[in-house]
């Protein structure tokens, strides 16, 4: 499983609803609310089998109200 974070900053307002669309969707391992330039932080597990680019863009850039990303890879967990 690739290990991955994604900083997730949303139109002002739509935290709350944006992050209940995630839970939704039961495909994250922890979602938090972030202090800073982005408004929340997920943390998911994609299948190695999986294309990471196609898993963000299909599963988390079709809800509405995010205006941008930023996707973190882990590679060693220490």
């Amino acid at each position: 499983m690739h290990c991955v974070f994604v900083n997730i900053r949303c139109k002002p307002g739509t935290s709350y609803k944006v992050a209940e669309e995630i839970t939704l969707r039961e495909f994250h391992s922890e979602l938090y609310s972030t202090s800073g330039p982005f408004d929340l932080l997920l943390k998911v597990y994609i299948p190695q089998t999986d294309d990471v680019g196609i898993f963000i863009n299909e599963n988390l850039l079709t809800i509405p109200n995010i205006e941008r990303t930023e996707t973190t890879l882990t590679f060693k967990a220490f």
